[in-house]
């Protein structure tokens, strides 16, 4: 097919369009400025908020990854993350006439669930405003699939790590990445809510992409599918430390802070894409994962 990957340039889409490009598929990367991109992608220049700038195709498939993602900006400038994720959503749906879509969601449009692991018919109730822009995404990208012309796969993503061609998550807001800057001396202590009790799961980022894929092949016009991508196994964030000072045999400083307002756990029931799209998660081991954006930030050879 020939697909359009929205935010080639970020963490999550430069992994998808290389993992698309190694599948044979004609790609490519649409970035708002000259960005590095995998080796047999195209770069394509334009801003998912500029109608004017997207390319028209006309594309077989499209990969919309480009978004912001900061839970804790949104609290500040929840009009900033609607208009681009929605409205950025939008703009790239009309330009997507006949094409299967792929759209990357997240865990956030769940909100605290208290059914653990989640699955994908747990009701939304999102609990932030990152989440609700992408609840809103989803759903703008979900019924105009059902008009047929589209068809749409909603990935909804838990907690994403690791590296691929030495490219490692570079928000250091997440927990791994944070771990890591403090172990290689960047950052002086990682500063954990509460008691470091709470449970989160961690997918590699490869796997991920191959998620995308999978999901790029299966869907045809007119569908509308939803699947949750995640490794399935939680990890308290008190191992996570343990686990970042194993691989990388430094210590990881902490400071407490007082208990925030978040999900005590969220796991992730990734059963219907198993199933369906026959995916599994093939790096699911912690400590790989780590070794892995590890050796990326302070070798740079992934």
């Amino acid at each position: 097919m020939r697909v359009l990957v929205t935010g080639a340039a970020g963490y999550i889409g430069y992994a998808v369009a290389r993992r698309l490009a190694a599948a044979g598929h004609d790609v490519d990367g649409l970035t708002r400025r000259d960005a590095e991109l995998p080796d047999g992608v195209r770069p394509v220049r334009g801003d998912i908020l500029d109608p004017g700038s997207l390319p028209s195709g006309p594309y077989e498939g499209v990969c919309h990854l480009a978004a912001l993602t900061r839970v804790r900006e949104s609290f500040r400038e929840p009009l900033r993350f609607f208009t681009s994720n929605v409205q950025g959503t939008v703009n790239v749906l009309n330009a997507a006439a006949g094409a299967r879509v792929v759209f990357g969601s997240t865990a956030a449009v769940y909100g605290t669930p208290e059914r653990q692991p989640i699955p994908e018919t747990e009701a939304s109730a999102p609990s932030n405003p990152y989440g609700a822009s992408k609840l809103a995404a989803e759903q703008a990208v979900r019924y105009h699939a059902r008009t047929g012309a589209i068809g749409a796969v909603v990935l909804r993503t838990f907690n994403v790590a690791g590296s691929v061609d030495g490219r490692i998550d570079p928000d250091e807001s997440r927990l791994i990445p944070k771990a890591l800057a403090v172990a290689a001396g960047r950052a002086p202590r990682l500063e954990i809510n509460g008691d470091g009790l709470a449970v989160r799961e961690f997918l590699h980022v490869d796997d991920l992409a191959a998620a995308y894929v999978a999901a790029l092949e299966a869907v045809g016009l007119g569908e509308d599918r939803v699947y949750n991508v995640g490794g399935g196994a939680g990890t308290a964030v008190h191992e996570v430390v343990s686990a970042v000072e194993e691989v990388t045999g430094r210590p990881v400083p902490t400071l407490r802070r007082p208990p925030q307002p978040e999900p005590p756990v969220l796991v992730c029931d990734a059963a219907a894409i198993r199933a369906e799209l026959g995916w599994r998660p093939e790096r699911t081991a912690l400590r790989e994962i780590i070794r892995g954006s590890w050796s990326a930030l302070t070798r740079g050879d992934g």
